[in-house]
């Protein structure tokens, strides 16, 4: 039997404040809701937004150390797992899917600055009907190479 790989990696904003709470064993585990979004143009050529909203959990003293630092509205990067559990309630089977987080960074980046340059590219890219393209100009070189190189 071969083994699988349960990872993902998201890169998104912190919806709320986190949650902290503990299990009745004493262990510290901490609730983020991430937004995620992402831009496209629907089939009419208008540009439109996406977001999805991720249950991130961490535990142990992980979870407590990072209650005291993450906030609302930060950019983070998180790499987990994802886990599906499922519970009753009222007689209706429910299910519940989180990414159990294991790293977490912060980027540096401000929400939406670069968000509404992205969308304006996407919709100058939809009105001339081609796709969005970025071209990266190579920075001049700080040396000028020698042509008597001896290798």
């Amino acid at each position: 039997m071969s083994s699988g790989i349960n990872r993902i990696i998201l890169l998104g904003n912190v919806g709320a404040d986190p949650e902290l709470r503990y299990t009745a064993a004493g262990t510290a585990v901490l609730d983020i809701r991430l937004a995620t979004s992402e831009t496209y143009v629907d089939k009419d050529k208008k540009v439109q937004e996406r977001t999805e909203w991720h249950s991130v959990v961490f535990w142990g003293p992980r979870a407590e150390a990072l209650s005291r630092i993450v906030t609302k509205g930060a950019c983070v990067f998180v790499e987990g797992g994802i886990r599906t559990s499922s519970y009753e309630k009222d007689g209706v089977k429910r299910y519940k899917t989180e990414v159990h987080g294991r790293e977490l960074c912060f980027t540096g980046r401000k929400s939406g600055a670069t968000d509404e340059l992205v969308a304006t590219a996407v919709a100058e890219a939809a009105s001339a009907g081609k796709p969005a393209k970025s071209e990266k100009q190579q920075p001049p070189l700080a040396f000028e190479p020698a042509e008597d190189l001896p290798f």
